[in-house]
């Protein structure tokens, strides 16, 4: 079954947004995993505009399925990131004053770099994934960088699932089988939601995690954390 990532970052926004600690994004990662969540995602940003560096570092005792830190490798989270050791690291191209993510890596222009990287992070035994988009070569490149994995950045394929889903999932079907024909292992992320998640699963059967935050978190705000997280998991049940 794919796993299923919760990211949090949403609750740390709405914490920020009032100042204090409510909601805490402690009880948030327990009350995640609790639910039935596959494991916890974190996305720091140099602005600490929603989880902050300190919060990675009070989550991370807690976790007892798999924490997965995102973010753009600079040495502030390199640093932090080896000094924390997660289970899984996703290498976002991030601007520092991108609002979210909203483009993959350049694999070809960025390849020393990114070997330099997630050499690093594969010698303190860290699982690698690379943000990346539906570009073959981007892909076929990938896996010069030594990555474990790659993480589809599926924006494009929600802004057009409505439209035409056949269209919309075409270009992440072909790139996923590119990437499992090299073997790197796929992990998907980026405005899923309850309504295309399920049909991105279907197409793509062996994909292994799916990162969710700001779906997810409305969707709670709704119909409460842990049947949302119990619906969304269902939805990867083949």
């Amino acid at each position: 079954m794919t796993k299923l990532s919760v990211n949090i970052n949403k609750i740390a926004t709405l914490r920020n947004s009032r100042g204090g600690d409510t909601p805490n994004v402690v009880k948030a990662a327990i009350d995640v995993q609790k639910f039935g969540g596959d494991g916890v995602t974190v996305h720091p940003r140099p602005d600490e505009r929603h989880i902050r560096y300190q919060d990675v570092i009070d989550i991370h005792p807690h976790i007892t399925t798999e924490f997965n830190i995102e973010g753009y490798p600079s040495k502030e989270f390199m640093d932090l990131v080896l000094k924390v050791k997660p289970n899984q690291v996703t290498l976002v191209p991030d601007p520092p004053e991108a609002l979210t993510s909203n483009a993959g890596w350049d694999t070809v222009n960025n390849l020393t770099f990114l070997q330099d990287v997630i050499g690093k992070f594969s010698d303190a035994g860290i699982r690698t994934s690379i943000f990346i988009d539906t570009d073959l070569e981007n892909i076929n490149n990938a896996v010069k960088t030594n990555t474990d994995r790659i993480e589809l950045y599926t924006e494009p394929y929600a802004a057009n699932y409505a439209k035409n889903k056949e269209q919309a999932i075409a270009p992440f079907v072909e790139a996923a089988n590119l990437a499992n024909k090299i073997g790197l292992k796929i992990n998907a992320g980026h405005d899923l939601n309850l309504e295309n998640l399920k049909y991105f699963k279907e197409r793509i059967p062996f994909l292994k995690e799916v990162s969710i935050g700001h779906a997810l978190i409305s969707d709670a705000i709704y119909i409460g954390l842990e049947r949302t997280i119990h619906m969304y998991k269902e939805l990867l049940i083949k």
